[in-house]
């Protein structure tokens, strides 16, 4: 394994991050647990989860993530090995759902204050290592969407009084640091801005979605990224599962998470996406690689990465999406990976 220091912290976290989105939906409890048990064997230390998940999000499964994790720590007496993430669910505006705290997902101290202590709880813990804002609380670009269209927004909390919160959370000693997530690089440098301007905390970590169909990070925030020491948390470097291959030519394979949900995120699956993964496949099997291995050794290459975060749904990909972290791909590898990028740049908003 290897390991990164959390941004400014003394912090170090496992390079490889273990991403339980699907844990009490896609994925059964007792597989979790085998999940867990072997990503402790791997020696990664780094866990990631929200109040929101699992995922695909629904008032049935809301919670249902941390309370498996919170009952394996428990039973595992795990905690004190492991850095331990979640996030706050941020305005559902476009979800049009109310079923967290009746639709008031702001960030102001009182959500944060029922979000923080309803994740402790489910997660049978006193504090969170790394709590992040899972997206912003004013109206941004998220999820697949383009085109950033203004719109009024003045109901949203300013950033201000989102960290005057996290502090106190801090002072409190329920968070030891926060992060941000699917934000922008206003949003970024904003927070950095106020944390300086006013003596506050800063953010530690950017958890945006990053792999070979999804590259904007470079363009928009590896800049800040490097020159403001604050690394980023790839979420979904196989594409939600199809940089592993197997739903090309309309393969359903069996317990396929798309399989389950023929609708998440459907733009994941275009004929456009098709194509341009079929090349990457062809260009992994012609160097003597599987195309998650191709797919994820390019993510662990980056210089602004601080982890990975991998989401397997049994411990056979875990164990095959860690082994990615030992392949260096060569010079001519990686122009052919920009060769086909440039056929069809960020094909996945």
């Amino acid at each position: 394994m290897i390991w990164e220091n959390l941004s400014t912290t003394n912090i170090k976290v496992s390079k490889a991050c273990l991403g339980t989105m699907s844990f009490g939906a896609h994925v059964d409890e007792e597989t979790s647990f085998a999940i867990m048990d072997k990503a402790l064997q791997l020696q990664i230390n780094f866990f990631d989860t929200a109040e929101l998940y699992a995922v695909p999000p629904c008032k049935e499964t809301y919670g249902l993530t941390e309370k498996i994790i919170g009952k394996w720590m428990k039973e595992r007496k795990t905690r004190n090995k492991i850095i331990l993430a979640t996030k706050i669910c941020g305005p559902m505006r476009s979800l049009g759902e109310n079923y967290i705290r009746e639709g008031k997902t702001k960030m102001d101290q009182k959500n944060i204050i029922l979000a923080l202590e309803g994740s402790l709880k489910r997660l049978q813990t006193d504090y969170i290592d790394l709590y992040q804002i899972h997206w912003p609380d004013r109206n941004v670009n998220k999820f697949g969407q383009r085109n950033y269209v203004p719109r009024n927004d003045q109901d949203s909390v300013p950033i201000e009084e989102t960290i005057r919160a996290l502090q106190k959370m801090q002072k409190e000693g329920k968070i030891k640091h926060f992060g941000i997530s699917n934000e922008t690089p206003w949003g970024v440098m904003e927070y950095l801005r106020i944390a300086r301007e006013l003596n506050l905390p800063r953010p530690v970590s950017i958890q945006n979605n990053y792999s070979l169909l999804t590259r904007s990070f470079e363009t928009s925030l590896a800049e800040i990224s490097h020159r403001e020491n604050i690394g980023l948390l790839a979420y979904s470097p196989l594409g939600y599962g199809v940089l592993g291959g197997r739903y090309l030519d309309g393969q359903k394979p069996q317990n396929g998470r798309f399989s389950k949900y023929p609708y998440f995120v459907p733009r994941y699956r275009s004929k456009q996406v098709e194509v341009i993964i079929k090349k990457y496949k062809k260009l992994a099997e012609k160097n003597g690689l599987t195309l998650p291995q191709l797919a994820l050794a390019f993510v662990y290459d980056q210089f602004f990465l601080t982890s990975n975060i991998i989401g397997p749904s049994n411990v056979q990909q875990l164990e095959e999406n860690v082994k990615a972290l030992s392949i260096k791909l060569s010079a001519k590898i990686k122009q052919n990976i920009e060769e086909i990028h440039e056929e069809c740049a960020n094909v996945c908003p």
